[in-house]
């Protein structure tokens, strides 16, 4: 019984993760800076964020060769997704971003038993299909997105590939200390790249007072705290139920647009049917799932 508190109380939690998550998608918009600058300040914030608070708790920042570059890696792949997000929001619109980054439970399906070495299931790959079916109707119907499509699936296999590696380094290091190296590493290579493509240029730093304060939110809430405890939420979940749940983020997202944004955010017809086609094999999935893990408790 207080096996299934936790997970129940680690499930809910994980939603609440979620929903602030469909709001990044929101900020995204609303703030005007490009993506790959975006992502800088997002990470570079949120990496003090959270420096502050491992001074505050006392943790000890020293951590083994292995771990670094468990982290580097880890750490390039969240950045990459970030902006592959974002951008993707900056050439198409949240519903078209957030709805093909659903597609991320298919990838994990993929990963999961390639890198954590458990066997196929079958219903996962058959939901996958069913997946793509639904993408190729929103393909046909918003051509004049296909750019941001790209990038947003480019983004969800990246989500999904960082989901799956992060799922095996909570059972070794402190999420916090995870959260920290990866958001600090993928500043440095970000700010490497910037350095070398002269980036870093006097407009980089002058940002309005409203990007400002969103940034803030962005990387405070949406980031220091949403992405420290997801980390630690990974050692009671597997990586698919979290991926599996990260994906009614585009349920939340797309609302919020709808309420924010109005009109820009409307969509033809077909491109809500190959939505709901992509959100009803998530939850089909969460279905079988939950039913296959009743039965083997009952067995």
């Amino acid at each position: 019984m207080q096996n299934d508190n936790i997970y129940i109380k680690n499930y809910l939690h994980l939603h609440l993760i979620v929903f602030i998550w469909g709001f990044t998608a929101v900020l995204g918009k609303l703030i005007s800076l490009d993506a790959l600058d975006l992502v800088w300040y997002r990470m570079s914030f949120a990496s003090l964020f959270i420096l502050g608070f491992l001074i505050v708790k006392k943790v000890k920042l020293k951590i083994d060769r292995k771990g670094i570059i468990r982290f580097s890696v880890a750490g390039l792949i969240i950045a990459a997704h970030w902006y592959t997000f974002y951008e993707a929001i900056k050439v198409s619109n949240i519903s078209v971003t957030l709805t093909c980054l659903s597609t991320g439970a298919f990838f994990t399906s993929i990963l999961e038993p390639i890198l954590h070495g458990r066997k196929i299931i079958w219903y996962e790959m058959f939901f996958g299909i069913i997946t793509i079916f639904g993408l190729g109707i929103i393909f046909e119907v918003e051509t004049q997105y296909q750019t941001g499509i790209y990038l947003a699936i480019t983004s969800a296999f990246l989500s999904a590939l960082f989901s799956v590696l992060n799922g095996k380094f909570v059972k070794e290091y402190d999420s916090n200390i995870i959260s920290f190296y990866e958001l600090l590493i993928g500043v440095i290579g970000i700010s490497v790249f910037m350095f070398f493509t002269e980036g870093f240029t006097p407009a980089f730093f002058k940002i309005s007072l409203e990007d400002l304060f969103w940034i803030f939110i962005l990387s405070s809430i949406c980031t220091a705290y949403a992405f420290s405890a997801s980390v630690k939420i990974m050692k009671f979940l597997s990586p698919f139920t979290i991926m599996l749940t990260i994906n009614l983020e585009p349920i939340y997202g797309i609302i919020l647009a709808l309420m924010i944004f109005g009109d820009s955010e409307h969509m033809n017809s077909l491109f809500y049917l190959g939505a709901a086609i992509i959100l009803a094999t998530v939850l089909a999935n969460g279905i079988v799932k939950n039913y296959k893990k009743r039965k083997l408790k009952l067995t």
